[in-house]
């Protein structure tokens, strides 16, 4: 065996994962499943994206795309200028800079399935995206949005004045909040089949 158990486990997890999606999809029509994920698990539904692809894999029929940490390197200007803006993450030299590190487990920050904006965007399923204007990850959101577009997905963009990273969780009644579950039902009732 290559390497210690935390590498073997790690495999494990990224293959069950995987697997996790496979069988979804073996039992259920992918053209009436939606895949949503904010913030790390928006860089994961990306990223499972990009893998399902990789693998032949059927994907689903839309994507709800909330705030994404889409690159774990610091890109993007808004890590600057929403900096001590955004009351939730605050600043990428607090928790994001070393939760990076320790979610790459020693691996490339760039690498496709870590940072899925690196990766190829060609044929994602439909996709809807969200940010705050005090988000420090708009600039993630934004860049997504704009590479989704020259892969020629049909992609939407909803940017909230005045809110910070993940606000619609954290406060789902805000008329904010609302406002983007409305616009998230309204695209899956689009492009899933019922």
């Amino acid at each position: 065996m290559n390497g210690g158990p935390g590498q073997s486990k790690q495999k494990v997890n990224r293959e069950g994962k995987q697997k996790v999606w496979k069988a979804t999809a073996e039992i259920n029509d992918p053209k009436k499943l939606g895949l949503f994920g904010s913030s790390a698990g928006a860089g994961m539904a990306l990223a499972m994206i990009l893998r399902a692809k990789d693998e032949g894999l059927p994907l689903p029929a839309a994507l709800a795309i909330g705030t994404p940490w889409a690159d774990l390197t610091e890109t993007g200007d808004t890590f600057k200028t929403n900096e001590w803006l955004d009351n939730v993450l605050v600043s990428y030299d607090g928790y994001l800079s070393r939760a990076a590190p320790l979610y790459a487990n020693g691996r490339d920050l760039k690498h496709p399935y870590l940072s899925p904006i690196y990766g190829d965007f060609n044929h994602f399923p439909p996709t809807v995206l969200a940010s705050g204007t005090r988000d420090l990850l708009r600039s993630l959101t934004v860049l997504t949005h704009r590479k989704l577009r020259r892969a020629n997905v049909e992609v939407e963009l909803h940017v909230f004045e005045g809110m910070s990273h993940i606000h619609y969780v954290l406060n789902p009644l805000a008329p904010e909040s609302r406002e983007l579950f409305t616009e998230w039902a309204k695209f899956f009732d689009k492009h899933l089949d019922r």
